[in-house]
């Protein structure tokens, strides 16, 4: 027997595992594409929604207290409100203890739409994905594991408010340098009170950390949508900070 003769059999044994690793390859491809159509909605909106409502009108009550914020210039201002009300929203959220159920739901997947003759969503489809709930969900539970004290969410939220990595900022220095103040306030209230706990400090700016993976549009959508819609969440800040 010839080496021709051992082709077809070589070329055999060669494409089934590649026909393997191809199934293999398309049906993680379908269970991930299956998991991002997984999203959720609030399973009690009435309640939540006026809970997040009332937080986000102390939250600006509490913005419109920071002396050095009403300093700056108000371009200054709409700029800190619009890139930090979600982050400080959220921390309200954990300072408050407010816990949330959601339910899932399922989007339709694309070809599930055009057998169905189902108009595709252009807002993100129904509720929001799950991993950003859990991410949401995480983060209350790193507050509520760390027991926060008032005066910490304080300066975790002056901290979130004075963030000099926006673009835009005319006074750049000196929202640095608030930033800077507010981390050494925290340290320093952590060093007096808690002195057994060498690794507190730490864990507040792991907690703080973890708000960067949460989205505006995300704590927008999940909050705030079921009880304003298609508002524009920004428009309806500026008009509860500013009257305008």
């Amino acid at each position: 027997m010839t080496n021709n003769d051992f082709s077809p059999m070589l070329s055999a044994c060669h494409s089934e595992p590649r026909q393997q690793q191809q199934q293999q390859q398309q049906q993680q491809a379908a269970r991930s594409c299956g998991a991002t159509r997984r999203r959720g909605v609030l399973s009690s909106p009435q309640v939540t929604c006026k809970a997040a409502s009332a937080i986000l009108v102390k939250t600006l009550r509490f913005v419109k207290n920071v002396p050095c914020f009403r300093e700056l210039p108000e371009e200054e201002q709409v700029v800190l409100i619009r890139s930090g009300w979600a982050p400080l929203l959220v921390l309200g959220l954990a300072q408050d203890r407010v816990d949330f159920e959601t339910t899932e739901t399922v989007e339709p997947s694309m070809l599930q739409r055009i057998l169905t003759g189902a108009p595709q969503s252009h807002s993100g489809g129904a509720g929001v994905s799950l991993a950003d709930i859990e991410a949401i969900r995480g983060f209350l539970r790193k507050c509520w594991s760390v027991d926060i004290s008032t005066k910490e969410y304080a300066y975790l939220k002056g901290a979130v408010l004075f963030n000099p990595d926006l673009e835009g900022l005319r006074c750049l220095p000196y929202i640095q340098s608030l930033r800077r103040e507010a981390h050494q306030a925290l340290n320093e209230h952590v060093r007096l009170i808690h002195r057994e706990d060498a690794t507190r400090f730490a864990k507040l700016l792991i907690a703080l950390s973890m708000l960067r993976s949460i989205s505006p549009s995300v704590v927008a959508q999940l909050f705030f949508k079921p009880i304003i819609g298609s508002v524009n969440i920004e428009e309806v800040l500026m008009e509860m900070f500013y009257g305008k």
